[in-house]
């Protein structure tokens, strides 16, 4: 790059405010946090969270694959989402699709001022690689308008740097709450519902059939099939700054607004304070506030030690806390340990 492209960027980053404070609105970008599991197989099976945090799964297809937080990645980078193909779909019925999707809440989009005249570019960038060749789709999803706007990217067998930028949209602003506005969607798979239209980089549109890229690879196409990610970045801007990284502290906590799943519980007190027996209760702190009052379930075994046994009910749902239920009849001011299971608390969008 010449001196006087140096500067002229530099201008942008800086008329865009991307020097100084958070810049990645991704979160979980270098694939650090995966609280629910760190392998799982049958993916693509339906839509749900699989293993890393706030990576999305969307399958309609018969192709399956395992999904993994692996320890591969570009230089500055120790991990990696990496998929592989194990079931293939080479027959593909018009509707269907393979999606990874990290969604983002309204109220964290605002700088975007989308739907203004004021509206701001948007620059998304991230390592890829794979065992073969590919071409697959990226894709902003504007859930508020029901607006697309896609990209076509290859794919090589070494780690490379991808960058897109996308157009400024001045129609249809992101609602300013806390419900999903935005998907960022990588299209490994679709069919002619998705396809079938002309396609074109980079055009803001309201058509389905034209959001995945005229050229899209199926992921589904061989058993032989990979797909790495890392290094996820989308900023305000038409330039695309070094990735930000952050400390795994602070990303397991922005994760933890969505979904918490505690270590394994160490004697937390059930205490009986009513005049009369009865359930004996609790309170449960959340590491973060969480999106909206989460779904909230367990995991493991709770051991029967320090008077406890079954599993605790949850009563009293808040953004932030929870109370615990010990059911029963067990006389006033008495107590008993909670030991050994989990507790999970998912507002997931």
């Amino acid at each position: 790059m010449t001196k006087a492209a140096e500067l002229a960027k530099m201008g942008e980053v800086l008329t865009n405010s991307q020097i100084g404070g958070r810049r990645n609105i991704v979160i979980n970008g270098a694939m650090q946090v995966a609280q629910r599991s760190t392998s799982e197989t049958d993916v693509f099976d339906s839509n749900k969270y699989e293993t890393l945090d706030r990576y999305y799964i969307l399958g309609n297809n018969a192709g399956r694959a395992t999904m993994t937080q692996t320890a591969d990645g570009p230089s500055g980078f120790a991990n990696c989402l990496k998929l592989a193909c194990t079931t293939t779909d080479t027959s593909i019925a018009a509707g269907e699709f393979g999606i990874i999707q990290m969604n983002f809440e309204g109220q964290d989009l605002q700088q975007i001022k989308k739907g203004t005249s004021d509206a701001e570019k948007v620059t998304v960038s991230f390592y890829v690689k794979a065992n073969a060749s590919a071409t697959y789709s990226v894709e902003l999803e504007d859930k508020d308008n029901n607006r697309y706007n896609s990209q076509e990217f290859s794919v090589t067998t070494d780690w490379t740097r991808v960058i897109k930028t996308f157009s400024a949209d001045t129609t249809g602003a992101f609602d300013d709450d806390n419900g999903g506005s935005l998907g960022l969607n990588f299209w490994l798979h679709a069919g002619s519902n998705f396809t079938g239209g002309t396609h074109t980089d980079d055009v803001w549109h309201t058509t389905t059939n034209q959001r995945a890229g005229d050229n899209q690879t199926s992921f589904f196409d061989s058993t032989d099939r990979t797909f790495f990610l890392t290094g996820l970045q989308m900023e305000v801007g038409s330039q695309a700054t070094p990735f930000e990284h952050r400390s795994f502290g602070e990303e397991l906590l922005l994760c933890q607004r969505y979904y918490e799943k505690t270590d394994n519980i160490a004697y937390h007190v059930l205490t009986r304070y009513a005049g009369d027996a009865g359930g004996r209760l609790a309170n449960w702190q959340m590491k973060n506030v969480m999106r909206a009052d989460p779904t909230c379930s367990t995991a493991g075994t709770f051991t029967s030690s320090g008077g406890f046994t079954g599993t605790p009910l949850f009563i009293t749902i808040e953004t932030d806390n929870v109370g615990l239920h010990h059911s029963g009849t067990h006389a006033v001011n008495t107590s008993a340990y909670l030991n050994g299971g989990n507790l999970i608390f998912d507002a997931e969008l």
